[in-house]
């Protein structure tokens, strides 16, 4: 059963959003229980340590006198979750944008100033996260795990365009759909664990086989779905030739 927190500081909104949470749930009977509602960042923090599973967060930005705002709170959590499912609730709509900065990766940014708009989009995550927890359960999903700075993450196999090594020594960066990511690793060491979906087309790249529209021989890359372009050696690329 999954548990959702809900960190809010306006006891109306917190009430409010727990109450439309618990009839969702018992309406469409899903596996989910509320977990914890408060206003104290550090108090869900507690329980997290405390119990360490994969979670559902219902986030506010501003949390008036707490040590720490959303954001903040949503690093900690990811530290001690990686997988868990943030979702902010607030009246900032032009900080959606920080979700990104903080490279939080939550999954929705709801508007609260209007009850009607924020009831719909608590339901529309609850929806999407039971799909995408029934397809982990089916074994549909596979996960790369990083690790970066002091956050470790698990990115979607499907959402990674390809490794490139950074100019730095021991450095890769992974190119996914939406995001980039720099961490330390090795080329080698990634080629042989991810063999079955990627391919070395290169020294310093290593590409999703299944991300490749075309091959362009003469400028020797190749070209991705997504209209970018890796270069390719003629040794380490035989086998795109081959198939080419």
């Amino acid at each position: 059963m999954l548990p959702i927190y809900i960190c809010e500081d306006d006891r109306q909104i917190l009430e409010a959003e727990r109450d439309w949470l618990e009839k969702q749930i018992l309406i469409e009977e899903l596996d989910m229980e509320i977990a914890l509602c408060t206003g104290d960042p550090r108090r869900l923090l507690d329980c997290l340590d405390r119990e360490r599973r994969q979670g559902i967060y219902f986030l506010d930005v501003e949390l008036k006198g707490a040590a720490m705002d959303g954001f903040r709170l949503g690093q900690e959590i990811r530290k001690r979750d990686a997988r868990g499912f943030l979702i902010y609730v607030t009246a900032f709509a032009d900080l959606a944008f920080e979700t990104f900065r903080y490279h939080l990766e939550a999954l929705d940014y709801i508007c609260k100033e209007n009850p009607e708009k924020m009831y719909v989009g608590l339901s529309r995550c609850l929806r999407i996260i039971m799909e995408r927890v029934g397809r982990e359960q089916d074994g549909q999903r596979e996960y790369f795990t990083v690790r970066t700075l002091d956050v470790i993450r698990h990115i979607p196999l499907e959402e990674i365009l390809y490794f490139a090594t950074s100019g730095r020594t021991h450095r890769i960066e992974l190119h996914a759909k939406q995001e980039r990511l720099d961490f330390i690793g090795s080329m080698q060491e990634l080629e042989k664990g991810l063999e079955r979906h990627f391919i070395r087309v290169h020294r310093g790249y290593l590409v999703r086989e299944d991300q490749i529209a075309q091959i362009d021989r003469k400028a020797r890359e190749v070209v991705l779905k997504n209209g970018e372009r890796c270069p390719f050696s003629r040794k380490l690329g035989r086998r795109l030739l081959e198939d080419g």
